[in-house]
Parts: structure tokens; C-alpha cells; sequence
């Protein structure tokens, strides 16, 4: 950044905004096509992403391209901090909903319908008589809309090595940090890369799991509440990381050009701020979906 203390920084006219509209509106119709069992909305909600992939790498190939011409002061950088922060609150209220409703569905509703509480016997005796509840609830008031499952993931199987894994690379993207802010560019590279790695070894073992899940077990998103839950929390959370997982990716190969210094590396940090996060939200899920 050779223009770090000038003005604020005011981009031209860009066309990236209206294609990413594009791709969403066409994203969204093919989604609801196939939803209502078109075979063209397979085809049309692949379009749309494609064109959402393409929006994103020419945008940050525009914004990667400004800030190596030092186009950047510091007062774009502060507003790309409060940006990102606010980014990873929206996310944190995003997974804070799922939560709510595990917690709702675990601690209340299915007390309810089993007979707990004032309000739980009214439920329980006009509703289903004959309910047990239990958690994980696999046997469903009326069983004749879900699918029963036999058993759920056990915690200190995949998803425990799972949490080993995503730990070990929160702690090596963090010596990314440190190896980047002594300026060591080949200990940055590799640390980055052994954080992708990481990243991506955790997507296939989930994918595995989930193909565990469905074919062996019969836990799949019918299974009553707890499916709903359990993939939506996961599968939410699987997609996280794979987007964190291909952004470190893009840092890596930025890395590898030479395009951070020990001073002005914003883009790392956003990065590694947003893998953290992740990895906090893996804990919580790991207790409370696996373990508990």
C-alpha cells in the first residue's frame, strides 16, 4: 500500500453487482423448479451458481488488483475490518437460530408431547398417549411421515476425529500468522497449506459420514426433528468449511506470489478470522448434536 494515510479510496462503476443479482434470480428459479420436480431446474440452478462463481472471482480479482496498486488507505482498511466483523455476527445469529431450535425441539417440545409440565399433559393425553419421549427421538408420535433411523453418529468416532482435525488446523493457520508477521514466506506457505489440507480432509470425512448416515443407519433429513437438526446444523456447517477451506486456498496461491507483507495483510486476517470462527462452531456442535 504506497498510499496508506490518503483518502478514502472510491472505486469506478462496477458491473459485478448486477451479474451477482443475475446469478442469484436464476439460482433461485432453478432451485424452485426442482423443488417442484422439473428436470430443466437441474440445469438452471447449475447455471446460476456458475455465474455466481464467476461473479465472485472477477470482484476479488478487482478488489485483489487495487489493493496491490496501494489504492488502499488506512481508513479502507478499518472499514474492511468492521465489514468483516459484522459479516461473522450475521453468521454467528445464523447458526444461533439452528441452535434455538435444537434447544427448543430437545428441552421443551418433546418434553411437552411426552407429558412434562403444566401445559405437557394436556399434550401428551389428547395428542399421542402412547408417545415416549426420548433424545434422540427416533421413534416419532406419528411415525407414518418420517423415516425411523437405527442409530445415531457416534461422537468419539468420525466426528471426534473430525474435532481433532479442525482444532490442529485452527492452530495452523495461526502460525501462518506468526511465520507471515516475521516475514517468513516459505513458513506462511506451508502452514497455509497444511491448513487446507486439514480443511479439506475434514469436508470428505463428513461427506463419508453422511453416507454412512443415509445408507446404513436410515438417518437421513425425514427422520423426524432430529434429522432436521442434525443436518442442518452439520450440512450448514460442512458448507462453511468448505468455503473456508477454498478462500485459504486463494491465500495460499496469493502467498505464493509475494502479494502480503508483515504490515499490510488484511486479507489473510479476514480469512483466519472466519476459520475460527468456524472451528468454535464445530465445538458447540460436537457437544451438543454428538455428545450430549
Amino acid at each position: 500500500m504506497s498510499d496508506s494515510h490518503g483518502g478514502y479510496f472510491i472505486p469506478e462503476p462496477s458491473q459485478w453487482p448486477i451479474v451477482g443479482t443475475v446469478a442469484l434470480f436464476v439460482s433461485f428459479v432453478g432451485a424452485a423448479s426442482m423443488l417442484n420436480g422439473s428436470g430443466v431446474g437441474t440445469i438452471v440452478f447449475g447455471l446460476g451458481l456458475a455465474i455466481l462463481v464467476y461473479m465472485f472471482a472477477g470482484w476479488f480479482a478487482d478488489v485483489i488488483g487495487e489493493s496491490m496498486k496501494g489504492l488502499y488507505s488506512d481508513q479502507v482498511d478499518i472499514s474492511f475490518r468492521w465489514g468483516m466483523g459484522w459479516f461473522i455476527l450475521s453468521e454467528v445469529m445464523f447458526f444461533a437460530a439452528f441452535f434455538g431450535a435444537l434447544y427448543y425441539a430437545r428441552v421443551l417440545s418433546v418434553p411437552w408431547l411426552g407429558g412434562e409440565g403444566a401445559g405437557g399433559v394436556a399434550t401428551h393425553m389428547f395428542l399421542w398417549p402412547e408417545f415416549d419421549a426420548s433424545w434422540p427421538l427416533n421413534a416419532m408420535p406419528d411415525p407414518s411421515n418420517f423415516t425411523v433411523f437405527h442409530e445415531v453418529i457416534p461422537a468419539f468416532g468420525v466426528p471426534a476425529i473430525n474435532t481433532a482435525i479442525l482444532l490442529s488446523s485452527g492452530a495452523t493457520v495461526t502460525f501462518a500468522h506468526w511465520a507471515l508477521k516475521k516475514g517468513s514466506r516459505s513458513g506462511l506457505c506451508w502452514w497455509l497449506l497444511a491448513t487446507v489440507i486439514l480443511g479439506f480432509t475434514f469436508v470428505g470425512l463428513q461427506a463419508a459420514e453422511y453416507m454412512e448416515a443415509y445408507n446404513h443407519l436410515d438417518l437421513t433429513l425425514n427422520s423426524g426433528i432430529y434429522g432436521s437438526t442434525f443436518f442442518m446444523l452439520t450440512g450448514f456447517h460442512g458448507f462453511h468449511v468448505t468455503m473456508g477451506a477454498t478462500m485459504l486456498l486463494v491465500i495460499l496461491v496469493r502467498s505464493m506470489k509475494g502479494h502480503f507483507s508483515e504490515e499490510h495483510h488484511f486479507a489473510f486476517e479476514g480469512v483466519a478470522w472466519y476459520w475460527h470462527f468456524v472451528d468454535v462452531v464445530w465445538l458447540g456442535l460436537f457437544i451438543f448434536v454428538y455428545w450430549l
